[in-house]
Parts: structure tokens; sequence; C-alpha cells
């Protein structure tokens, strides 16, 4: 089967799409575009998961839904966790989405809405009830009213994970290689990401001509120092 092609949301869209949400919620945009995080992943970031220090992130938890409104923690997709890079612009919007809206202590089961093991983490993201957020309720109540404030067509391509596209292909217009891509979306293969996003990755062609000519110039820039040395009278 033919594989869609993703095409990335234009740059103004993530910045509209942030400032259409209510304010205690605008920093799941950045999460989502800042760190490549799922939607559910983004629901379930902790404060104990952010390293400010270090500017990484551990990914170690999602929220699932089971049944339309039953809540439980459990790993990300895949049931592997990650460390993912915090840039400066997403620690300082976080710290001060912090200050006005402190992290909320919630417990939920572990897995499966009827398991024994309970979990607690100091979300960063809850509902005004003061519990975990659902995606049926972010979607319908706030996502798919901001789409129609910005003007985004309402479709499963423009969902959150809209997001997580942009943060690739971001990083692989800087030339970040896929399997670091790969790493910090959490994808089992790198086989996949490279599927997914391989006509986002920008042209060999003027990464070559640049390289080969910076190579040149620096060459003939040793070469005339070479040339300087050698004309420089003798002292005898």
């Amino acid at each position: 089967t033919s594989r869609r092609k993703v095409v990335p949301w234009p740059t103004e869209w993530v910045s509209s799409m942030h400032d259409a949400l209510p304010p205690q919620y605008r920093i799941a945009v950045t999460l989502g575009s800042g760190l490549g995080l799922r939607q559910g992943e983004v629901f379930g970031l902790a404060v104990e998961d952010v390293d400010f220090l270090r500017g990484v992130v551990e990914v170690r938890r999602q929220v699932k839904v089971f049944g339309g409104n039953r809540l439980v923690f459990g790993l990300p997709k895949g049931d592997k966790t990650r460390t993912v890079p915090l840039p400066e612009s997403v620690a300082t919007e976080l710290s001060n989405h912090l200050a006005t809206y402190p992290r909320r202590s919630i417990t939920l089961p572990w897995g499966t809405p009827h398991a024994d093991k309970k979990s607690s983490a100091g979300l960063i993201l809850t509902t005004r009830e003061r519990s975990a957020l659902n995606r049926n309720y972010f979607n319908t109540r706030l996502w798919k009213p901001g789409q129609a404030h910005v003007g985004i067509e309402q479709s499963r391509d423009n969902g959150m994970h809209a997001l997580r596209h942009w943060y690739a292909s971001v990083l692989l217009d800087a030339g970040e290689s896929i399997r670091a891509v790969s790493e910090y979306l959490g994808h089992s293969d790198p086989g996949f990401t490279l599927r997914t996003y391989t006509h986002l990755m920008p042209s060999s062609t003027e990464r070559t001509r640049a390289a080969v000519d910076a190579a040149f110039a620096a060459g003939r820039h040793a070469g005339k120092e070479t040339d300087t040395e050698l004309e420089q009278p003798s002292r005898g």
C-alpha cells in the first residue's frame, strides 16, 4: 500500500494553535512540537521527568483511555521509555507555565483500569477538576475549537500528531540524522522513520556543493599562509 506523504504544518499554524488554546493548555502545543511527544505522552508528562539542569526530558509514561472515559498510566507506545533534548525555549515556557499552574499529583491504575498496581505522578497538564486529561475531552472541547479559530481544516491529519511531524521536519531540515530523529520520536525502527519522513530530508546536492566549496576555501586559506611563511626573509 502506498503511504500518504506527511505534510508538516507551517510554523505559523503551530504558534496560532498554541495561542488559540486556553492559557492553561497552551503548554501542550509546546511539548508536542518542541519535544516531539505523542498526545498521551504530553498528558502523562510529570515535573519529575524534566531535568532543567541537564536539559533533558525522560519520557516514561502516557495516559491511556479505556472505554471512552477510564484513564490509566502506561509505558509509552512500544513499551519504550526514552530521553529527549530539552530546548531552552521549551524549558523557559515550561518554567513560566509551572509558576502559574503548579503541578498536580495524580494517581491512576498502571496498565489496565482494574490493575492492583497504582502509580502517581506530578502532572504538568490536568483538568480543572484536578484529574488527568482524557484525549476525547481534549480533542473535542479544546483542539477542535482551536482549529476552527485558526482556520485549520478539522481532519485526522491536523490532530495533535501534526506537532510531532513538525518536530521531525525541523530536525531533518537542520541536518539531524534519521537515527537521532527516530530515537527522539520513540520509533522502534529507524527504517520506519526514514520511510515516513524521507521526502522531508534536505536535498544532498546543496550540502555537497557547500561542503566542497568550504573545503577548497579552507585549503586555499592554508596554502596562502604557507606561502607567506616561505616569503619571510631569513635572518642571518
